[in-house]
C-alpha cells in the first residue's frame, strides 16, 4: 500500500466513524491544522502519529498501514514468515531507511517490531513519544543521541527514550540492519 493510499485510508476511516478534525485532534493531541495537513498530503506522517491516530480510532495502526493484514483467529500470538514481512512507510523511508513488519498480523500490540536498514547517509533526526531498542544484526552503524555518538556493531543493543533527537548511519561500506522495537505510549 503506498503513502497516498494509506492517508486516504486515513481520512475515510475517520469520516466513517463521523469523527471531525478537531475531536481527533483532542483524542491524539496533535493540532487540527496538522491533521488536516496529514489528509490533503500524499506523505505519511512520522509512524509515532500513525500510532496515534490508530489509538484513536481504537484499531491497531497494522490496520492503517497494510491493505489487509491476515489475523490469525487466535490474536494470542501470530506467526510471520520471512516471505511474508511487508515493507511499511515511514518518515524514515524519505532518508533511504526500510522498515520490515516482524507482527503485522497481531492486533492490540503494545510494541512494533521491525527489521531496519539503515541508510550510510545520516539525513533525519527523529523526535517521537515512546522508546525504542536497537539490536545491530549486520553491519556497523553510527548513532547520534542526545549529542552523544555511538558505534555499534554486531550484536550490540541500545535502548533509548525516543523523544530525544536520535538518528543512525550505516558506516563500514555496506547498510546495516537492526531488530528494532518501537513502543509508544498508549491514551487511556
Amino acid at each position: 500500500m503506498d503513502e497516498k493510499e494509506i492517508v486516504k485510508k486515513i481520512e475515510k476511516l475517520r469520516k466513517s466513524r463521523k469523527m471531525s478534525l478537531g475531536q481527533l485532534a483532542t483524542l491524539t493531541g496533535l493540532t487540527k491544522g496538522y491533521l488536516s495537513k496529514i489528509e490533503r498530503s500524499n506523505k505519511l506522517p512520522p509512524f509515532s502519529t500513525l500510532v496515534k491516530m490508530a489509538n484513536a480510532f481504537n484499531i491497531d495502526v497494522s490496520l492503517l498501514i497494510s491493505e489487509d493484514p491476515e489475523v490469525h483467529e487466535d490474536n494470542r500470538y501470530c506467526i510471520v514468515r520471512k516471505n511474508e514481512r511487508k515493507e511499511v512507510v515511514s518518515r524514515g523511508t524519505l532518508y533511504g531507511y526500510t522498515y520490515e513488519t516482524l507482527a503485522h498480523k497481531k492486533l492490540g500490540k503494545n510494541f512494533e517490531p521491525f527489521i531496519v536498514t539503515v541508510a550510510p547517509e545520516e539525513k533525519g533526526v527523529f523526535s517521537h513519544e515512546g522508546e525504542e531498542f536497537f539490536y545491530v544484526l549486520e553491519g556497523v552503524v553510527d548513532f547520534s543521541y542526545d549529542n552523544r555518538r555511538f558505534i555499534l556493531k554486531e550484536g550490540d543493543s541500545l535502548y533509548i527514550d525516543s523523544a530525544i533527537s536520535h538518528t543512525g548511519r550505516s558506516i563500514g561500506g555496506k547498510r546495516a540492519k537492526m531488530l528494532t522495537i518501537m513502543y509508544s505510549y498508549k491514551r487511556q
